[in-house]
């Protein structure tokens, strides 16, 4: 198994890395693919158009699920975590020139011109991404788990969004978790935590785990 960390719109990091994966093992990636980097609908359509490949949901797409529901009351949040360089991936421009007080507005016709940029397909795609892959004492997942319970019996948000306790605290089931969300200076394994978010779409370095036979190596962009 290979688990790819966050991507946030490098496609050109992706694209680099899908060559340098080894062809026999399944490939998993992380979430966040979107935001803050320039190409944000290119590495979607790139993963739409891999079978081969199961894509988790982050907190980014998460973000990006809320603005299409509720434009009014998320728009603000997602635009200022990177929302905007998305929106200019898809050639949807947002206008400044509306005052404050039709922020509203402005944030419908951003979402609805989004919606018709992406497709139905591709917003389908997005709702229907997994948590979290588990095989075995290895899960694979977002941003962290509830290290007190199960994989099976965790809160959603702990695995988009990260627990207070993910990084402090061991397991005690001997599961191992592979993550995003966290960017570190290098992908490393750490009390049965392995971090591959090593902040691609400002370092230029996207991070791999590869998991075969109980070992763990590393590749990088």
């Amino acid at each position: 198994m290979v688990a790819i960390g966050d991507i946030h719109g490098r496609a050109d990091l992706l694209e680099k890395m899908l060559h340098l994966l080894p062809s026999d093992h399944k490939i998993i990636c992380v979430g966040d693919y979107i935001d803050r980097g320039e190409h944000s609908a290119d590495v979607l359509s790139m993963l739409l158009d891999r079978d081969d490949i199961l894509c988790l949901l982050g907190n980014h797409e998460d973000m990006l699920l809320s603005f299409l529901d509720d434009p009014e009351r998320h728009g603000d949040r997602w635009l200022r975590y990177g929302g905007l360089q998305t929106l200019q991936s898809f050639g949807v421009a947002v206008d400044h020139r509306q005052s404050s007080g039709n922020s509203g507005k402005r944030f419908l016709d951003c979402r609805d011109a989004l919606l018709e940029r992406m497709g139905a397909e591709l917003v389908s795609w997005i709702r229907n991404l997994p948590l979290r892959w588990v095989s075995g004492n290895v899960a694979v997942v977002h941003a962290g788990a509830d290290p007190g319970r199960p994989l099976n019996d965790q809160e959603p948000s702990a695995l988009c969004w990260g627990h207070p306790e993910f990084l402090t605290r061991s397991r005690e089931d001997g599961v191992w978790v592979v993550h995003g969300h966290t960017i570190v200076d290098e992908a490393h394994v750490q009390g049965g935590r392995v971090a591959i978010d090593t902040g691609g779409y400002a370092t230029g370095r996207l991070s791999a785990a590869v998991i075969s036979h109980g070992n763990i190596d590393f590749i990088k962009t």
